[in-house]
Formats: structure tokens, sequence, C-alpha cells
């Protein structure tokens, strides 16, 4: 069998079923053998796009995405999606393609050193030298991403191996269970959180998976201790209810920073160094239970004094056998602290000026979702926004990055969305810096026939950088830039294209934009002048106050 074909078969063997891809000449072997496979190949408009579909279905899924570039600048172009799936944790496996190896007679055209180029932004990379090495580099590439903590692989294929004929056989998945905590630490664990007067749970991006988020549900809804999320556990546990106090969207002077420093003992789940740290440790400060699946990176701001660590749906599980509430337990503060956060974010929701602001448009696009609707967020000051005042009532229902937080990456985010959940309603929401980086996959998304809305929030500069600038006290300067007619632009690629002109324009909008089906883009015009006073000063004078 030629070694494309096997490297096929071996995709099969792994359950895959998109490869979003920009082939080159290097990959054509590998192309015709595609054209035989059940594997739906997704030709994108840019690698970097091919790179953050495949993410984002492995964070949706579970399972490792696949994404196919050439050599060269097709490699080098994934780059940024590798650094993305790596420091999110999300499941991706991408193929490059290479000159011969054995015999090129090329020079260095097109050649830079690819496998080592990878190395500091992936868990597993390799060149495969012989076709008799695809089943076993296919199988450790996705082990490796798949793996606690997943991640980014990388598989070089060179054009000369992937017409080599071989006969080994394809390596099906093994079938594998997670470690367990150890009965002493869950005992130690659960001793701690008896004797507290005031614990805390705290689920940060590693809450954030399947089996997980069912289980700290049932802890949530068992025991009543209240929950903060960081932004990428949000959903984890239903927004709307009683036991949910709030998003750390902000570094560290909001209301729900009150309530993690009102607690004396922290139950932390899923922690991950990606995010910013939702709190600081300090000698004599609250204690910390460090539940993941594996052990806490120790640094000067946190050092758990008790560790949980093995698959945190079973150590979660397990602490919820052995627990019951406890008298002691008073959640009376954290309570006030709720209420009075809720009612701070409600707060402007029935402003109608135009431009829209930023609380209006999150209660807006909060009402006309449906509760397993799908919100993928692209980089900008919106995203604080709707980290902290959108309140997700299931689990993967708002993406967004908040690991390497990089622009350009909504709309691709969206449309593997919508490949995973053909039946949901998904709805990207970017800003007009962060859709220009990748726009030209609307192409892609009219080509698959996709229903999908795109919220163009436009304010005409880098507005999340001009937030910044402003707090600092520099003049404005250097972050401004012109926009394309944006409706024009999305019916030149075959969409339908829209422009509010009132506030109260925009749910309706929507709903038509549904009920008619295809790929809709709508531009928002946005304003942010309220920025420095709500999220600055305001918030600090009101927790302050608490």
């Amino acid at each position: 069998m030629k070694a494309s074909d096997l490297f096929v078969r071996a995709l099969e063997a792994e359950g895959v079923e998109y490869v979003f891809a920009i082939p080159g000449e290097e990959n054509l072997d590998l192309l015709e053998s595609l054209r035989g496979s059940r594997i739906n190949l997704v030709v994108t408009r840019h690698e970097q796009a091919a790179g953050f579909m495949a993410a984002t279905y492995g964070r949706l899924t579970g399972r490792s995405g696949v994404c196919l570039s050439t050599l060269g600048p097709g490699a080098t172009n994934l780059v940024t999606a590798a650094a993305y799936a790596q420091l999110g944790a999300m499941p991706m496996v991408m193929v490059t393609g290479q000159k011969p190896i054995k015999s090129s007679k090329q020079g260095q055209f097109q050649i830079i050193d690819i496998v080592d180029m990878m190395q500091p932004l992936t868990k597993f990379t390799r060149t495969i030298i012989s076709g008799d090495n695809v089943p076993a580099h296919v199988r450790e590439a996705f082990r490796q991403s798949q793996e606690e903590r997943p991640g980014a692989a990388h598989l070089e294929l060179p054009e000369d191996i992937a017409c080599e004929l071989s006969t080994m056989p394809v390596l099906e998945p093994s079938y594998t269970r997670r470690p367990i905590a150890e009965e002493k630490a869950i005992r130690q664990a659960a001793e701690a959180i008896k004797a507290a007067c005031r614990p805390l749970l705290l689920i940060g991006a590693g809450g954030n998976r399947k089996l997980t988020a069912k289980m700290l549900r049932e802890f949530v809804e068992k025991l009543g201790i209240p929950a903060v999320t960081t932004q990428m556990g949000k959903g984890v546990i239903d927004e709307s209810g009683p036991h949910f106090i709030g998003n750390t969207a902000l570094s560290d002077h909001d209301f729900v920073h009150r309530a993690i420093d009102q607690a004396d003992l922290i139950i932390n789940v899923g922690h991950d160094v990606v995010e910013k740290p939702p709190f600081f440790m300090r000698p004599g400060g609250a204690e910390v239970v460090h539940i993941n699946f594996s052990s806490a990176q120790v640094d000067p701001v946190y050092f758990p004094q008790i560790e949980v660590v093995g698959d945190i749906a079973n150590s979660l599980w397990q602490l919820k056998e052995r627990l019951e509430p406890q008298e002691q337990w008073s959640f009376a503060k954290a309570h006030r602290i709720r209420d009075a956060l809720q009612k701070h974010i409600h707060e402007g929701n029935g402003d109608g000026s135009f431009p829209i602001r930023p609380q209006r448009l999150v209660k807006e696009i909060r009402d006309v979702m449906p509760e397993k609707g799908i919100l993928a967020l692209d980089n900008g000051m919106y995203k604080l926004w709707f980290a902290r005042n959108y309140p997700a009532h299931s689990s993967n229902s708002i993406l967004l990055d908040n690991a390497l937080a990089t622009m350009g990456a909504g709309l691709p985010s969206a449309m593997a969305a919508k490949l995973v959940f053909p039946e949901r309603q998904v709805v990207a929401i970017c800003g007009d810096g962060g859709f220009m980086m990748n726009s030209q996959e609307l192409e892609t998304a009219v080509r698959l026939k996709q229903d999908l809305v795109i919220l163009l929030l436009r304010d005409d500069s880098y507005g999340m950088i001009k937030w910044k600038q402003k707090q600092m006290e520099f003049l404005d300067f250097g972050l401004d830039f012109g926009n394309p007619d944006f409706v024009a632009y999305a019916e030149s690629y075959g969409a339908h294209g829209h422009r509010i002109a009132a506030t109260a324009e925009l749910k309706p909008l929507i709903e038509r934009c549904w009920q008619q089906g295809g790929v809709h883009l709508i531009d928002v015009p946005i304003n942010y002048s309220d920025n420095d006073r709500i999220l600055n000063r305001e918030i600090r004078e009101l927790a302050d106050k608490l």
C-alpha cells in the first residue's frame, strides 16, 4: 500500500471526520488518497484559519482536529494556530508536506526546518522518514494531542515518503482510562472542605471538559457551595443558577474578586497557568485545594496546601459522595456580592442609544440566543463584556480564547462549531480588527452552505489597546484605521450583508437572518466610551464598599 493511503487509513482509524487544508504540490499524493476516503476535505483560504478550525473541532469534541498545509510558507502560517491549540489545551494534529528527503535536487527552495520550528509549540513533532513508520507516528501524534493536558501535535510527510510502498498495518487506538486520585488525598480534601466556614469553588479551563462539567454541576447542586469561573471555564455550570457568583473577566478589582477574597478555603478545579491568575495566594490566607489532572506548578502566588491529582470528574464524584452541607458554612457575603454584581451588570441594559453600547449588546445577544446556541468570540474589547455580562448555560456554549488570545480566530471557530453542531444556532462575534485578519473565510462558509451569523462590531480602531492606552494616560495615537463597506464586502463573497442604524434593529435582524438561512454579516457600530468609567473607576468604588 502506498504510504499516503496508509496515512489516510490511519486517520480514519482515529475517527477523523474533517481535514482542514490548503494543500500544495508536496501534498498531492496525500490529496489523492483523501479523494477516495470518507474523510471530508475542507479547503480554506488561509492556513491559519484551517488550524483554528481544527483546534476548535478538538475543543468541542475532545478528538484531535486535523489540518494540512504544504512546506515552507504554508507551514509557517500554521504557527499561530499551533500556539492557539497548545496554550488553549485543544487537541489538534497538523500535517505538513516537505520536499523529498532522500534525493532532493531543489537546493533550499522553500525549505525550513519545520519540525524544529514546531518543537516549542507542540507536544509531539516528527518527520516521517519511512512509509513503515506511518502507523506508529500517526497513533502517537493523536495519543499525545488528546492526552491530558491536550494540545498540538505535528507530522511532516515528505513528498518521496508519501509515495513509498509499505505493508505495515494500521494501529487501532487503544482504550485508556485516566488514573484516579489516591484515597488519602480525597480524604484530606474532604476534611478541609468540611472544616471550612466560607468555602468557594473556582473553575478553570481544565474543568471545561465534557464529563467534568457534568460532575461539577452535580457537586454544586448537592452542596450549594458558591462558584466562580475563569473565562475559559465559562458555562461549566449554569450561570443563571443561584450558586454562580461571576466570572473573573477583569484582572483584580471586580465584585467577583471580593467573593474570592472573603473565602477561607478555595476549591480550585482545573487551574491552568495559561490564564491570568484569578487570585493570588499569600501566607496565612485562604487554604487552597488543587483538583486537577496534574499536580500544581508552584510559584510565589500559587502553592496549594492540598493536591488531588487524577481524573477531575472522578475526584469530584468521590468528594461529592463523602460530603454533605455543613452547619457552619456561611455563604451570605458571597451571595450579597453576587446580587451586587448582577445589579451592576443589568444597569445600562436598557440604554437604547446608538451606536450600541456593550452592555446593551450583550443583553440583546443573550435574549436572542437559544440555550444551546454557541457564541464564537474573536479577541477584542467586547470579550471582557461577554465574559462578565453574558450568562452561559452550558459548557462550550461561549467559545473564547483566554490563552493565546489571538485575533482572527472568531470566524473560523464559528465555522468549525457549525460543522460539529449543524443543528445549533451559531454566532461569530468579531471586532473589525480581528475580523479582517481572516475575513476571506466568508467564501469558505458560503461554499460550505453554512447557516451562520457574524456580528461585526465596528469602532474603526484597535479598541482594546485604545482602552489600555487611555488607562496608562497616553495620548490617543496609532490605533485607528479605515474599513471597507462591510455590506458590499459580504455580498462580494456571496454572503448577505446588513448594517443596523438603531440599537432596536439588532435582535429582530438576527432572527430574520436565522429564518432566511445562509451566511449573514451584520455591521454593528459600537460605542466603547464607557469602558474606563464602568470597568475601572465605577467597579472599584462599588466593590470596595462590600
